[in-house]
């Protein structure tokens, strides 16, 4: 049910009792097929993130530097598809398909901290390898537990600050006569969809935000693995360049993944418009 309200002597906006997430749409067979794909993804991301977090915990052999920022990893990436997972399964199984402000409001504040961290933990992990590689004699001076811990401290407190920047913001926007969000989760871009007045900050401070925090750890990634290429180079041992090659793979796989699907998503201006691309690329 939807309530009018006045702004200025003028109907300029109405108050909604929450906001519908259309999701991907379809009859009741393509919902149950995106409901047992959503739920094999997100089995498969639990157990797998679940089983990494409990075996680094336990074997004292994987109490490393590199072990501890993976754990870590998984946690965010854990925690990440919770966010999203669980509301967007019973969404496949309603009709009603309803989000109340206060839960859409908390899931994309989780949501924005979850993958600003993520962005910098993989930039953290990036150095993490160029010192390991490029500075061994270094290394374990240089990444100590304490620094180890200040790093993935600072991760979440990058993330919490642009988090509470664009929930906030978003949040405090009127939003006009629908209360039908294109997406099957919460998310800036579909939100400022929404709204009444102007949204030319909003969308400033997602391209510009997105755009630094991509940019900034984008680099980081960047100069760190050049590093590494200039060592691995530099190399005449075959097995060494091999233990090098099968330490960093995954980790750059990660990277690609991750920052390319923000970027397409975020870091253009035409992102707010592209809704139908952006809900593909999200179930990445």
């Amino acid at each position: 049910m939807a309530t009018e309200v006045l702004r200025n002597g003028s109907l300029s906006a109405v108050s909604f009792q929450g906001l519908v997430l259309m999701g991907f749409g379809g009859g009741a067979e393509t919902q149950a097929l995106l409901f047992a794909l959503f739920l094999a993804l997100y089995m498969l991301t639990v157990l797998g993130n679940l089983t990494m977090i409990v075996v680094i915990t336990l074997d004292a052999r994987l109490h490393s530097p590199m072990y501890f920022f993976l754990k870590n990893l998984s946690f965010v990436d854990l925690c990440y598809s919770s966010v999203i997972a669980p509301n967007a399964l019973a969404n496949f199984l309603s009709s009603s398909k309803v989000i109340s402000f206060e839960g859409c409001a908390t899931q994309l504040f989780f949501f924005s901290l979850l993958a600003t961290t993520e962005a910098f933990l993989l930039a953290v992990m990036a150095y993490d390898r160029f010192m390991a590689i490029c500075s061994p004699l270094r290394y374990p001076v240089t990444m100590c537990p304490v620094t180890c811990a200040h790093l993935v401290l600072g991760t979440y407190c990058g993330g919490c600050l642009n988090s509470i920047v664009q929930t906030s913001l978003t949040f405090q926007l009127p939003f006009c006569s629908s209360n039908h969000i294109d997406h099957f989760y919460c998310d800036v871009p579909p939100l400022l969809q929404l709204a009444c007045g102007s949204t030319a900050l909003n969308e400033l401070l997602l391209f510009g935000l997105c755009g630094f925090i991509i940019v900034s750890t984008t680099l980081a990634v960047l100069v760190s693995y050049g590093y590494i290429t200039v060592t691995i180079l530099r190399m005449h041992s075959g097995s060494g360049r091999h233990k090098v090659f099968s330490t960093c793979g995954s980790h750059m796989m990660a990277v690609s993944l991750f920052y390319g699907t923000v970027f397409v998503m975020y870091a253009q201006p035409g992102a707010v418009a592209s809704m139908a691309q952006g809900k593909v690329i999200s179930v990445l």
